[in-house]
């Protein structure tokens, strides 16, 4: 696992970065290679979340042009919305001319905002950041399709402090049997009842074996406490006003501390890869030998 260090941009001609991405790598920009006004910035900055509706973070989703997470007079509302508006439209157009390759066939996800200090945060096991995990989102199944993910440091003062261990094969190679890949992908009669019932106006979410198997290994790294206490550890502080990326179910992470952050999510179709076996679901499918998601 390498964070490869981007100095410049734009820079003189481009560079396919997506096998460095794709092996568990961050791109890290020393300096925010777009433009967000200081103005936002002290604005979100400024929210007082003092018996506000606050969840993990506030989200921003580009597809019904909304926010969820703050409840504030419809004043701040709608600032709060130009603002995670701009900023997700701004980080989408930077990245696609980083990573054409990925988006040409990528989907939108929701952008956030993360305000609270992650070191003193009370949350439940499967809610903490600070726990190493890969990421997998339980309302929102990619189907083999990888999660990208652009953060940005707003705090004026506070590096934001990851620690990181081995990529995806090498944790999927010690570790998945144990959590059960084989017990859960044999499981067939999940995702067509779910369809089923999805189709008739219930909420359910139907999961593909490897979305169901990706959202069990997210909560048992968390709750595995030789993983969490003996795994390879590697930390990297992001200073104020850095921006990094990296696919978050290739590389597992957890945020120690820092505050004001925001992020911006993308869904990358596996057939979009430079080298598609490095995709996760490939590296679940060639342990269990046969496929865990449609064709």
């Amino acid at each position: 696992m390498e964070f490869l260090t981007i100095d410049t941009w734009p820079p003189a001609s481009l560079t396919d970065y997506r096998p460095q991405l794709e092996t568990g790598n961050v791109l890290y920009f020393p300096t925010t290679p777009f433009s967000f006004p200081a103005e936002s910035q002290d604005f979100l900055r400024s929210l007082d979340f003092a018996g506000k509706a606050i969840h993990k973070n506030i989200a921003y989703r580009p597809a019904s042009d909304r926010v969820t997470g703050f409840e504030g007079t419809p004043e701040q509302q709608q600032h709060l919305l130009a603002v995670m508006r701009d900023y997700s439209r701004t980080v989408i157009a930077f990245t696609a001319s980083l990573l054409p390759e990925y988006a040409a066939a990528w989907k939108l996800d929701y952008a956030s905002f993360r305000p609270l200090e992650e070191s003193s945060r009370d949350l439940p096991v499967n809610k903490r950041n600070d726990l190493l995990h890969t990421d997998a989102f339980p309302s929102r199944p990619t189907h083999g399709d990888l999660i990208l993910r652009v953060f940005t440091n707003i705090h004026p003062s506070k590096t934001r402090n990851w620690i990181t261990t081995d990529p995806f094969p090498a944790l999927a190679e010690k570790y998945a049997r144990a959590a059960g890949l084989d017990r859960i992908a044999a499981n067939t009669w999940s995702e067509p009842a779910a369809r089923v019932l999805h189709s008739i106006g219930l909420p359910v979410v139907p999961r593909s074996p490897y979305d169901r198997f990706m959202l069990h290994f997210h909560e048992y790294l968390k709750r595995n406490t030789d993983f969490q206490q003996n795994c390879p550890k590697y930390r990297f502080d992001f200073p104020p006003g850095s921006t990094w990326l990296t696919f978050t179910d290739v590389l597992p992470h957890s945020v120690h501390s820092g505050q004001h952050a925001l992020e911006q999510t993308f869904i990358i179709s596996k057939s979009s890869l430079s080298r598609a076996e490095n995709a996760p679901v490939r590296i679940l499918e060639r342990l269990y030998g046969k496929p865990l998601v449609a064709a």
